[in-house]
C-alpha cells in the first residue's frame, strides 16, 4: 500500500511518530482527549470537516495535502499570461523570428496538445503566445489551424471567451477551402460560441459542417445529418485503414464530434428533444468506428457520445437519469483512456447533477475526483469555482471540498 492508499488516520499516526509525540502529547496541543486521537488514528471517528485537518496539520507540522494523500497543490487561479497570448493574437504583421521547418512547427503542436489533454494549463500558456509567434510567420494551414484551435479551446477553459473566438475565427480563416482543416477550426468556433451563450450560432455553424462532411461519406449515403441515419446496426464497422474516396475513419470522428457539439448547442438553446436527436445521430457515427488514428484530436467514439448524454440529461433538469448513467460511464474501460482534461471537465459537470438533486456529498465527490485527476479543471477556471463554491455553503462542507475552497481563496 502506497502513502496515497493509505487511510487518513493511519497518515496521522505516522506523522504522529516521526514528530516523536504520544497520543496523548498530541492531544493536548489539540485540546481534545487521547480516546478522540486513537479513534482517528483506528479509523473509528471520521474526519469529515476541513478546519479539523488544518489544525492537525498545523500541530504536525505538514501541509494538509499530506494528510489528505494529495499531489502538491496546483496554483489555483486564472495562470498568469493570457495577456501574452492576446499580444501574439493582436500581432499583424509576421513576426521577424527565424522560420522554423515545419517537422519542428508539428513537434511543437503536437507538445501543445499534450499539455492541453494533461490539463497543463499554466505550461500551456507560456507555451502560446511563442507558438502562435511561430506558425504565424510560416503561414502554412497544416500548423495555423491546430494552434489556433488550442489557443481557442485554453482560452474557453480559462474564461476568455471572445478572445476563443477570435482563436477561433482565425482558424476557420487559416483553414480557407480544405472541408477537413475546416471541419477541426469549426469545433473550436461550436465551442467558443457556446462559452459565449450564443448556442444559436454555434448549433448553426456545427450542424452545416457536420452536414458537409457526413454526407460525403459511404454508408450515410445522401442523406443530411438531420435527417434519418436509419439501421445502424446493418453498416459495416470503419477501422483505421480508411473508407474509400480520399476518406478515414477520422473524418467520421470528426463529424460525430459536430454533432456532440450541434447537440450541446441545441441543449442550450433548450430545445432538448433535438438535443436527443442529434445525439443518436453521433452515436450512429460512433457506432461505425473501431481503432482509428485520431490525427485530429477528436477523442470521439461510443464513450464520448454516452458522457454527452449524461451532460444533456442534467441540462434538461433530469439528474436522476444523468447520475444513472454516469455511473455506467464511469465503470467503461474506455471513460480511463480520455484525456485527462475531458475527464475532469465532466466531472465538474457531474457535480452540478448531484447538486440539482440536493446530494452534497455525490457533488463532492465529483469535485475531489475531478482534482485528482486534472487539478487544472477545478482551480483554474470560473465555472468549476462557481460549483465549489455552492457546494461549500454547506454546514460544515464536506472536507475535499472545503479544502477545495481554501484553495481557490473562497474561504479567505
Amino acid at each position: 500500500m502506497t502513502n496515497d492508499d493509505l487511510p487518513i488516520g493511519r497518515r496521522v499516526a505516522r506523522w504522529r511518530v516521526r514528530r516523536s509525540m504520544t497520543q496523548q502529547m498530541l492531544a493536548d496541543r489539540l485540546r481534545r482527549s487521547k480516546s478522540w486521537v486513537d479513534k482517528v488514528e483506528r479509523g473509528v471517528r471520521a474526519l469529515d470537516r476541513y478546519s479539523v485537518i488544518q489544525e492537525l496539520a498545523h500541530v504536525l507540522r505538514v501541509d494538509p495535502e499530506v494528510l489528505l494523500g494529495q499531489q502538491p497543490s496546483t496554483p489555483a487561479g486564472t495562470p498568469d499570461g493570457v495577456d501574452d497570448i492576446r499580444a501574439a493574437l493582436a500581432r499583424y504583421d509576421i513576426p521577424q523570428a527565424p522560420a522554423q521547418a515545419p517537422e519542428e512547427l508539428r513537434r511543437q503542436i503536437g507538445y501543445a496538445w499534450l499539455s492541453y489533454q494533461h490539463a497543463h494549463y499554466g505550461q500551456l500558456v507560456r507555451v502560446l503566445p511563442g507558438l502562435l509567434d511561430a506558425v504565424q510567420g510560416a503561414r502554412s494551414a497544416e500548423v495555423l489551424v491546430p494552434a489556433y484551435r488550442i489557443t481557442s479551446s485554453l482560452l474557453v477553459k480559462l474564461g476568455e471567451a471572445d478572445l476563443a473566438w477570435l482563436a477561433a475565427d482565425r482558424a476557420m480563416a487559416a483553414a480557407g477551402d480544405n472541408q477537413i482543416l475546416a471541419a477541426t477550426a469549426t469545433i473550436a468556433v461550436a465551442q467558443a460560441l457556446r462559452a459565449s451563450n450564443r448556442d444559436h450560432l454555434a448549433l448553426t455553424t456545427a450542424l452545416t459542417a457536420a452536414n458537409r462532411i457526413l454526407p460525403s461519406l459511404p454508408g450515410l449515403g445522401d442523406q443530411e445529418v438531420c435527417g434519418s441515419v436509419g439501421d445502424q446496426t446493418a453498416r459495416k464497422p470503419l477501422d483505421h485503414g480508411g473508407v474509400g474516396r480520399g476518406w478515414s475513419a477520422a473524418e467520421w470522428a470528426l463529424g460525430g464530434t459536430l454533432l456532440v457539439q450541434a447537440a450541446l448547442a441545441a441543449a442550450g438553446c433548450g430545445d432538448h428533444h433535438r438535443a436527443g436527436e442529434l445525439t443518436d445521430r453521433a452515436a450512429g457515427v460512433a457506432a461505425h468506428l473501431r481503432g482509428y488514428d485520431d490525427q485530429h484530436r477528436t477523442g470521439f467514439g461510443p464513450v464520448v457520445v454516452e458522457v454527452a448524454r449524461v451532460v444533456l440529461a442534467a441540462q434538461r433538469g433530469d439528474a436522476d437519469e444523468a447520475l444513472r448513467r454516469h455511473s455506467a460511464v464511469v465503470r467503461r474501460e474506455a471513460w480511463r483512456r480520455l484525456p485527462a482534461e475531458y475527464r475532469g471537465a465532466y466531472l465538474v459537470d457531474v457535480a452540478r447533477a448531484y447538486l440539482q438533486v440536493g446530494d452534497l456529498r455525490g457533488a463532492a465527490r465529483a469535485l475531489v475526483d475531478a482534482d485528482s485527476v486534472a487539478p487544472a479543471e477545478v482551480r483554474c477556471r470560473p465555472l468549476a469555482r462557481t460549483v465549489i463554491a455552492d457546494v461549500a455553503r454547506a454546514q460544515p462542507a464536506p472536507a475535499g471540498v472545503a479544502r477545495l475552497a481554501t484553495l481557490v481563496g473562497l474561504t479567505r
